[in-house]
Formats: structure tokens, sequence, C-alpha cells
């Protein structure tokens, strides 16, 4: 019961937030790949972030820091599999390596400070600061490639199908901000209601609490990418769901794992450092080939973007042992 009002909770969320993010980025001018890696990045990264200090505060930082490794794993392999498959994902490779190497080197800093040991204050106010930079740098350069503050410079170089989508969206910025904080709100409590849901079934079959972060809390606060980024893909906004993810990713790393440093200081647990974060890292890399080789995500590397994250799951279960 508490699951299904999550999901159903996330899918509204997800469409609702979708619209309203379109409708600001067009009054903004803001280009699509701007717009998953910044407003809706951030709106779908809050479970996350909720999960995550809830979890710092109640001193189980193990599920907080396992739920983003997690999650951002899952925004790769499985929310990325899943929107390629419905619509392979193409995009403009330079933009695309720009944002695949910041989440590397965000990735690389935290591994840093994880190695060199406990996550202070401070580590948080440094990963906070790069993300401020980050984002304001990539505002910047977005807002001089399109050479105009004009809403309708957001609508350069997109498809014929994807312009009438973008054209319809509230041309209103008050409605637009309804939107996207009635998407924000449905978003939040669905994910809360589905994690609830399932880490009462995850500790009820005695699970550690670093796997619960790893897989279900992580799938359970990846449910409003993935919805959005389904939601994107439907409609043809692949360079959307794509820029969700990366943003996503950079999101829970420098923001999350920044906040959750700054309530309280925390080791990440060593079993994850020596192999979960690395594979965080391996998948994000995986994304920077496809696109700057190939130009796209096709199905069929969506497809096995899907079983990596099968065997990735079915690892975590099978392997690392549970609970005593």
């Amino acid at each position: 019961m508490m699951t299904g009002a999550g999901l159903l909770l996330l899918a509204f969320g997800g469409e609702v937030l979708l619209r309203g993010a379109i409708g600001v980025a067009n009054n903004l001018g803001l280009s699509p790949m701007l717009i998953g890696l910044t407003v809706v990045a951030f709106a779908t990264s809050m479970p996350e972030l909720v999960v995550t200090i809830t979890a710092g505060l109640e001193d189980v930082t193990d599920i907080g820091v396992g739920n983003v490794v997690g999650s951002n794993i899952a925004n790769i392999l499985l929310i990325l599999g899943v929107a390629a498959i419905i619509s392979p994902i193409a995009t403009k490779p330079k933009l695309v390596l720009r944002d695949c190497l910041a989440v590397l080197a965000a990735t690389a800093m935290f591994v840093g400070f994880a190695y060199y040991g406990e996550l202070s204050f401070l580590h948080g106010v440094v990963m906070i600061a790069v993300l401020i930079g980050y984002v304001w740098y990539s505002y910047r350069t977005d807002a001089s490639r399109n050479g105009s503050d004009a809403p309708e410079d957001v609508l350069a170089g997109l498809d014929e199908e994807v312009t009438e989508e973008i054209e319809s969206a509230p041309k209103s910025v008050m409605v637009a901000v309804l939107l996207v904080l009635g998407g924000i709100t449905g978003l939040v409590l669905g994910s809360e209601l589905l994690v609830r849901g399932a880490v009462q079934i995850a500790r009820a079959a005695g699970v550690s609490e670093t796997v619960i972060g790893l897989t279900l809390v992580a799938f359970g606060t990846s449910l409003p990418e993935l919805a959005t980024s389904i939601t994107a893909a439907i409609r043809g906004h692949t360079e959307v769901a794509l820029g969700n993810a990366l943003g996503s990713n950079l999101f829970n790393i420098l923001l999350i794992l920044g906040v959750l440093a700054m309530v309280t200081p925390f080791h990440v647990d060593a079993a994850v450092l020596g192999f979960d974060v690395w594979i965080m890292a391996a998948v994000s890399l995986m994304v920077v080939p496809l696109i700057m080789f190939r130009g796209q995500i096709g199905r069929r590397s969506g497809l096995i973007f899907l079983l990596l994250y099968g065997l990735y799951i079915t690892y975590q279960f099978g392997v690392v042992p549970a609970a005593v």
C-alpha cells in the first residue's frame, strides 16, 4: 500500500516537474541540457538529500552514503538504460564531455577525501563551493553559446517534433514555478513512502544497512530521476534525460555528501570505498566513448546498461553478507 502510493506520487511528480522546469527554462533562456543539469537535477536529487540527511541525523550514515553511491550507479545503468531503450540518446559530444568530466572529477574528489579519512565540515564546504562554481560556469558558458537572453533561443538546435512541446510549456513564470514546487512535493512525498516500505521489507529480511542504502534505498530515491527521464524520453527530450542523470550524479556527490559532512562528520565504509565507488566511477566513464565516438547511447547500449545493473544488484545480495 505504502509502496504503491509512493510510485503514484513519483509518476505524478515527474510529469509536473518536467513541465514546470521547461517553463522556467523558457523564461530564463536556458538550453535543454542545462535544464537537466540544474533545475531538474536539483529537484530530483531532493529525495536523496532528505534521506541522506535523515540517515546522518539518526547516526546511520552507511545508509546515507550507500544511498548516494547506489543512486549514482542507478542513474547511469538503470535510468539511462531505460531512457535509451525508449528513445536513443543523442547529443552534442563536446557538451556531454564537459559534464561527464565534471562528474568524474567530483567522484575523484570524494574518493580522495574518503581515503584521507573522515569527511568533516570543511570538506563539505569545499564540495558545495565547487558545485556552486560549476553551475555558475555552466550557466555562463551556455548563455554565451546562445548569444542572447531571449527565451526563444532555448529552441535552437532542437528537433521540430520537440519544438511544439517546448513552446506549449507554461508561459507564466508563476505557473511554471508552482508546477515545479508541486512536482518536487510529489517526488519527495512519494520517495519517502516508497523508501519507508522498502526499508521495512529489507530489514525484515535481515539485510545490512550498507546493502539497504546501495540497493533498495538508492533505487527508491532514484525513481524521481527515472520517472522524469522516462517522461523526457517518451516526449523526445533525450538531452534532458541525459543532462538529468549527469546533473543528478554531480549534485548527489557535491551537494548531498557535502551537506552530510557539514551536518555530521562521517567515514565511508571500507567495503563501499574498495568496490562500489569504483563501480560508480566506471559507469560514469562508460558514457564518454559512447557519445564521443558513436554520438549516442543506442538501444543496444541501453540494454547492456540494464544487464550490468542487474548483475550489480545480484552481486550485492548474493555476495555482501547480511547483518548479523
